[in-house]
């Protein structure tokens, strides 16, 4: 009996604290949730996806420029690698990078939804690799608040990279708004160059592309020869869906740009950019209405 009366007053005495549910976020652009896939298959993805035992590259040989040099070789190296990366995770491919091109590596950003989760990876990995954008001058005002916000977040400060000429400079020297009359061109003097100054002394640079974004994309290798810059293109997120994104950036609280959540799905300067309608493709806001899908940075 005195037993049964120390059982009952131990049990009385225990506390059964239930788990307390954790309230579900909308990911911008999706119903709730329905979208996204499950907290368990993306971390059993991200988290505890084995290891490879990856390729390892021989030493990269310099042209008399100091640039990286190209060749028959490199390109059958880069090409087993791409594929032996193909099951690996974003992680892993950016520790790859880190490994073999630090500090030599680098990574530009628009402050895409990918870009942030990359930001995300690096600052845990290799928060020491430079960042930069490319700031043409028309950029909305929440791309470049977003910049600040990664600087209280990571610690980590995004150059913003700038063509020579100012855009008041650059119009009048054009006689008006050259993505009006020449979208190409203007891509071209206000990012491509740029990104073809800020390659000097590189061997490598990563992208945010995914391959289901576009047509243009869709055969984006893993690792690649970027020709246009003569550098090694590395695309972390190549195999990863706008889903897997969202699911990341939800479920880390990235930051990521306020503009996503009123319709604007791919964000680019703002004379070039609108919302999108439901149905529409995901880059449809960007060059509405002209035979453009690209600036022409992710095509050789």
């Amino acid at each position: 009996m005195v037993g049964e009366n120390r059982l009952l007053t131990l049990l009385t005495n225990i506390r059964i604290i239930a788990p307390q549910p954790r309230l579900e976020t909308r990911a911008p652009g999706t119903t709730y949730m329905s979208l996204a896939l499950s907290r368990s298959s993306l971390s059993t993805m991200s988290l505890t996806s084995t290891k490879p035992s990856l390729r390892v590259l021989n030493p990269p040989a310099e042209t008399a420029e100091g640039k990286l040099a190209y060749s028959s070789e490199l390109q059958a190296e880069l090409d087993a690698a791409s594929q032996q990366l193909e099951s690996s995770s974003p992680e892993e491919i950016l520790r790859w990078a880190v490994e073999h091109y630090a500090p030599k590596f680098t990574m530009a950003t628009a402050f895409g939804p990918e870009g942030m989760v990359l930001i995300h990876m690096l600052a845990e990995i290799a928060p020491e690799t430079p960042i930069f954008n490319l700031d043409t001058g028309y950029q909305f005002k929440e791309t470049l608040e977003l910049r600040e916000e990664i600087k209280r977040r990571y610690g980590i400060e995004v150059e913003l990279k700038k063509p020579e000429l100012t855009v008041e400079q650059f119009e009048q020297a054009n006689g008006g708004p050259v993505y009006r009359t020449d979208p190409d061109r203007c891509c071209f003097e206000r990012k491509i160059k740029v990104l073809q100054q800020s390659a000097l002394g590189m061997y490598a640079w990563s992208s945010a592309i995914r391959r289901d974004q576009s047509p243009d994309r869709a055969k984006a290798p893993i690792v690649g020869w970027d020709k246009k810059f003569g550098l090694v293109k590395i695309s972390p997120l190549a195999n990863w869906t706008k889903k897997l994104v969202w699911n990341f950036i939800t479920q880390h609280n990235v930051p990521y740009n306020p503009l996503h959540d009123s319709g604007y799905t791919s964000i680019g300067c703002w004379p070039c950019t609108r919302a999108v309608g439901i149905g529409e493709d995901e880059r449809a806001g960007r060059w509405s209405g002209l035979a453009k899908t690209e600036c022409g940075l992710h095509t050789q």
